[in-house]
């Protein structure tokens, strides 16, 4: 059984909106807590050019794909939400290496 197989069937939109709702929350904990380990990356990397590292988002997103496939989710867009959030993690990162350099 696959991930997906696990889908509560709905009979209404609210019902839908409900589950929809209950996993935001569980995703945007888990994005927070990925921020974190995004946040100490900055502290570690030594310099700006770490910061965007083609080889580690390659395998992010093949692994991603991957993960995808085996659940019965839709790749394209797992991989689509994932690009989004890497890229958006590392304007995170960057910001946060500056903030770290300029404070020391």
């Amino acid at each position: 059984m696959t991930v997906i197989d696990k889908v509560e069937h709905c009979n209404t939109m609210a019902e839908v909106r409900q589950h929809i709702d209950a996993l935001d929350e569980r995703i945007v904990a888990l994005m927070a807590e990925r921020s974190g380990y995004v946040a100490q990356a900055a502290r570690i990397k030594q310099v700006a050019t770490q910061v965007h590292d083609q080889a580690r988002i390659d395998f992010i997103v093949d692994r991603v794909k991957r993960m995808a496939r085996e659940q019965g989710a839709p790749e394209a867009v797992i991989t689509a939400g994932y690009r989004a959030m890497i890229g958006a993690f590392i304007e995170f990162e960057h910001g946060e290496f500056q903030r770290l350099r300029q404070e020391a």
